[in-house]
């Protein structure tokens, strides 16, 4: 459906969608008018470029960690949807918060409405989340009681502030930086499948790129790892 609502608009319709400069826009036009879904696939896990993907580093998995991200990662996206790491997809350029939805007014948001979270849940009560605002948006808007969403914080600490106390606004005293925050999602799921982790409390043995486990800063929705200071 999404295929076939990106091919019935011009190219400065796309543009508008992706908003990105005029050659990243006419590969992705090129790309969605020939696009076939079932032909000169690649796994999803090894197709995505961004940061996460580099530090999570799949190409270099052993069998285990195959196994592993296959039975427990899931990964969210603006044109599939929800995606297993070896299902195969085409090359596109659509995020999540991209304006547009071929049901009519909108945005990608209103197209896949509680769909991701229901394929979600479907599977676990469980979900420890390790994606951006823009795609745990899909999750957290629809959560019900009785699963368990867990949120992986990275960040350095700050200087506190009078409000920066336990159930008060400003607290945890941590501030996430971008790429930083990023780089240690990818990092905590090769940790994960490494470790071949089944018990969520065992991410807290995470501490890799300098990171450490808070439990002061932590609680049951949130486990807050902080840089460590040099």
């Amino acid at each position: 459906e999404l295929l076939d609502y990106m091919q019935s608009l011009d190219y400065s319709q796309c543009k508008t969608i992706w908003k990105c400069n005029d050659k990243i826009a006419e590969l992705n036009y090129r790309r969605f008018s020939k696009m076939d879904l079932e032909k000169s696939l690649t796994p999803a896990i090894l197709s995505y470029e961004g940061i996460q993907y580099q530090y999570m580093a799949p190409g270099v998995f052993e069998d285990g960690a195959w196994a592993y991200v296959q039975e427990h990662l899931r990964i969210l996206s603006g044109f599939y949807g929800i995606l297993r790491p070896l299902d195969g997809v085409a090359p596109y350029r659509l995020e999540m918060q991209a304006k547009g939805n071929p049901g009519g007014e909108g945005n990608l948001y209103d197209f896949w409405g509680d769909s991701i979270y229901k394929e979600l849940v479907s599977e676990t009560d469980c979900i420890v989340n390790l994606a951006s605002k823009e795609y745990s948006r899909c999750v957290e808007d629809w959560l019900e009681e009785g699963v368990e969403y867990i949120t992986c914080v990275f960040g350095e600490e700050k200087i506190r502030d009078d409000k920066s106390v336990p159930g008060k606004k400003g607290w945890p005293p941590v501030v996430q930086k971008g790429t930083q925050a990023k780089m240690a999602r990818g990092e905590m799921v090769r940790f994960a499948a490494q470790q071949d982790i089944r018990d969520r409390r065992e991410l807290r043995g995470f501490n890799r790129l300098g990171y450490e486990f808070r439990e002061e800063y932590s609680s049951e929705s949130q486990l807050v790892f902080v840089k460590k200071k040099d």
